[in-house]
């Protein structure tokens, strides 16, 4: 169950989406400029016939069915955000869209608003708090920015008119009317991305089912209102993925990699698995030992100026891209934390003997 990792925030895409102009036209057709926007989807066709059989099977009746779905409409806006095509922005352009003076003072002051609830939290699921606020401040600014489109249409949508992404689309919806019936919300009413992520935490469907928490006691997991609810909720989804309380999450390792196998290793992502010795040994550094003895990760991140950053991911740094598929997201995670810690950059190590 994971998210859909470049939905999460509005403000990175729209200038990502600015930066590079769509591929594909003239060659085939997009989704896009296969539909009218307001268009009304065919709730005939064999598709939602399926679907609504299922939905049947869930619980949901036929006038409920009716009530929802009746007269629902393509939201053209959203299959043009999912066909535009762009290049990622480089991590030196990347971080200040997420890491300044303001956003920082006001993890801060969270931080200290929230601070018996973040006793809590740091007990109960050993993530701590810097992280869980970063990740709080990266997903919606604090809960400030939560969307502008109405989750049931955009799932519908594309469930109907987007077919690289049907199936799980059609995942997506069912888990969102289910969700909203087990927490008593009303559907129509919820906003998200364009993607279908929404609430504070910017959880898609499947993510809400499998790791939003109720926190504060009130019988419903509310992602939307509940800050003691929001902060546990992430805490949950690292804790899932094996988060390491006070271990180390990356380590500089300078502005050039020193043998071809750490090269390699770069290149090849996630799957360029490397023992933390290995990485010690060919870069001629001091590491920290990492948990149970598992392997690290090169990562690379873009100076300007052509130049590289590259840093050793630790296994908490590898379980921040189960949140967000992204490198240059985890690291500035990573960042923001650090600097909401009061500390200058995001090396960190603590929990961790240095071993050389």
């Amino acid at each position: 169950m994971r998210k859909i990792y470049f939905y999460t925030t509005i403000a990175v895409l729209m200038v990502m989406l600015s930066a590079g102009p769509s591929l594909g036209r003239g060659t085939k057709p997009l989704a896009a400029d296969l539909v009218q926007d307001g268009q009304v989807i065919d709730l005939r066709s064999p598709r939602y016939t399926a679907l609504f059989k299922e939905l049947k099977g869930d619980g949901f009746s036929r006038e409920e069915l009716s009530g929802l779905f009746g007269g629902v409409r393509i939201r053209k806006r959203v299959l043009e955000l999912m066909d535009k095509q762009y290049e990622a922005l480089p991590y030196y352009k990347y971080y200040p869209i997420f890491i300044n003076d303001h956003v920082i003072a006001r993890g801060r002051e969270l931080l200290r608003r929230y601070k018996a609830v973040l006793d809590r939290v740091e007990n109960k699921f050993g993530v701590e708090r810097q992280i869980v606020v970063a990740i709080w401040g990266m997903e919606s600014h604090y809960g400030q920015h939560q969307g502008a489109f109405k989750m049931f249409r955009t799932l519908n949508t594309m469930f109907d008119a987007y077919p690289r992404r049907r199936t799980f689309y059609r995942r997506q919806l069912i888990s969102y009317l289910l969700l909203c019936r087990e927490n008593k919300v009303n559907p129509l009413t919820i906003k998200g991305s364009y993607g279908a992520a929404f609430g504070q935490t910017q959880f898609i469907p499947t993510s809400f089912r499998e790791y939003a928490v109720d926190f504060d006691g009130d019988g419903r997991r509310d992602v939307w209102h509940s800050v003691p609810d929001v902060l546990a909720s992430i805490a949950n989804y690292l804790h899932s993925f094996h988060w390491i309380f006070k271990a180390p999450v990356c380590v500089e390792l300078g502005n050039e990699l020193k043998a071809a196998p750490l090269r390699a290793a770069y290149k090849r992502g996630r799957k360029g698995l490397l023992p933390w010795r290995q990485i010690r040994d060919l870069q001629q550094i001091s590491l920290p030992e990492p948990h149970d003895d598992r392997p690290l990760i090169v990562v690379g991140l873009e100076l300007p100026h052509n130049k590289m950053r590259y840093v050793a991911a630790y296994p908490n740094f590898q379980a921040i891209t189960k949140w967000n598929n992204s490198n240059r997201y985890a690291m500035a995670v990573t960042e923001l934390a650090a600097k909401l810690r009061g500390v200058g950059d995001g090396n960190q190590v603590t929990g961790a003997r240095k071993q050389r």
